[in-house]
């Protein structure tokens, strides 16, 4: 097969991680299946290893086809631009179903909980206290990924770097917050339907936000290893992007759960 093409476009090469993540992450639902029915976590273990190992395979060949085989034209960036967008809006019907369970629940309250909301017996947070600073905390975030991004653009590697690590501090910062505030709650998620939508809804926003950390901290490295420059770098603008979509959300759980709802 010869590297020659007279085509913008990048024709994948044959590749076992597709197909080994599949069953992967098949076996990984099975194993979280198996943990909460017979309290037995190892299938779940060694599968999330699998995963992890599957997802570092792969992308290191992306960033290998991007960096080194200069597959990524700006053809093939466009289309990754498209799926990103996509995949984020994708993100945002996922998250719209918590909120309309939320609305739903709230808004039409039944004689089980209580006819009113929160439910009888539901203490809910204080907005004003660990939810006001983590809003506080990913506003501040956004605005220095969003400095990271302009560095980039501007081919200003040690901004870019710092704002960088500014933002994945903020997000480990966010998490370590998230936990205590989780560990001091005074309900939990088998707690009536708020229990369960609260708990479901940040909890998975706190996932996004632990998965956002570690996308901005692979495209740390990256940067480090000088495999970005001011007019190729998607991976890092694709993390940027991701990120923002995690601040959003928060300020929707922020306004809606944790004040209007209490």
């Amino acid at each position: 097969m010869t590297s020659h093409k007279n085509h913008p476009y990048h024709l994948v090469e044959k590749s076992p991680w597709p197909i080994i993540a599949s069953f992967s992450v098949f076996f990984l639902l099975t194993g979280f299946v198996k943990w909460f029915h017979t309290f037995n976590i190892n299938l779940a273990l060694i599968s999330l290893f699998t995963v992890i190992l599957c997802s570092y395979q792969w992308w290191r060949d992306i960033c290998r086809e991007s960096t080194m085989q200069g597959h990524h034209t700006i053809k093939v960036m466009v289309g990754l631009r498209y799926g990103m967008v996509l995949f984020i809006i994708s993100e945002v019907f996922f998250f719209f179903s918590f909120f309309w369970a939320f609305f739903h629940s709230s808004l039409n309250t039944t004689v089980e909980i209580g006819l009113i909301w929160p439910p009888t017996g539901i203490e809910a947070f204080n907005p004003f206290k660990i939810p006001l600073l983590n809003t506080i905390i990913l506003l501040v975030s956004g605005v220095s990924v969003t400095w990271a991004h302009n560095s980039m653009l501007q081919g200003l590697h040690t901004q870019t770097t710092q704002s960088m690590m500014v933002t994945i501090f903020l997000g480990v910062y966010f998490t370590m917050l998230q936990v205590f505030e989780y560990f001091e709650a005074s309900f939990n998620i088998s707690d009536s339907v708020y229990g369960t939508v609260f708990f479901v809804a940040t909890g998975f926003h706190g996932l996004h936000v632990i998965i956002g950390t570690i996308f901005l901290s692979v495209n740390l490295v990256r940067l480090l290893m000088g495999q970005f420059s001011s007019y190729h770098h998607f991976g890092l603008e694709a993390a940027i992007w991701y990120w923002h979509f995690v601040d959003v959300v928060w300020l929707f759980l922020f306004v809606f759960i944790y004040w209007w709802g209490s």
